[in-house]
């Protein structure tokens, strides 16, 4: 093995590695914006016949800096909403927007839209899920435990919806008019 030399024969010197930044997250401040719980069963009376609850579960994302420095706000909005299978009819909706006020230092600029729509609506989804859970459980239904969600995947879901959009607006903006 043969030892390596700089052109004046001195052995290479290290070079001076650029220390990391540090990253730093903190949670300033989470609460509930917005919730609404409309419980049809109460409204309209007991279904007759057999209850299967089917749960559908839609989840938006919204997040913005605020003014204060490296201080973001990032919105969690839940839509769950319950229907009996045999009939169709709603049994209850829940909407839910959860916002978390973050403190965030040492991610570069080109990671801070995927670090704010997946990080942090990781951080907040626990107590999302307990809310959902308890609003349920205090309305007179089973109290709903909430699967968690796949952030990277609603993240990667949202990129592609807009990337179609894209090429569709720009294949709408290149073909050719007709006239009459």
């Amino acid at each position: 093995m043969a030892d390596e030399t700089n052109t004046n024969g001195a052995a290479p010197q290290a070079q001076p590695q650029q220390p990391q930044p540090q990253l730093r997250m903190q949670v300033l401040a989470q609460y509930i914006r917005d919730l609404s719980f409309e419980n049809a069963v109460a409204q309209k009376g007991a279904p007759t016949g057999d209850v299967q609850p089917e749960i559908t579960v839609q989840v938006s994302l919204d997040a913005r800096r605020r003014g204060e420095g490296n201080q973001y706000e990032v919105i969690t909005k839940f839509r769950v909403t319950s229907k009996n299978r045999a009939d169709g009819a709603t049994l209850f909706l829940a909407e839910l927007d959860y916002a978390g006020v973050f403190q965030i230092e040492g991610v570069p600029e080109e990671q801070m839209h995927p670090f704010l729509m997946i990080e942090c609506p990781r951080m907040l989804f626990p107590f999302v899920r307990r809310i959902i859970g308890d609003l349920t459980r205090d309305s007179g239904f089973p109290a709903f435990n909430m699967d968690p969600v796949d952030f990277v995947a609603l993240y990667r879901q949202e990129l592609a919806r807009r990337a179609q959009a894209q090429q569709v607006q720009a294949g709408q903006a290149e073909a050719p008019t007709k006239l009459s």
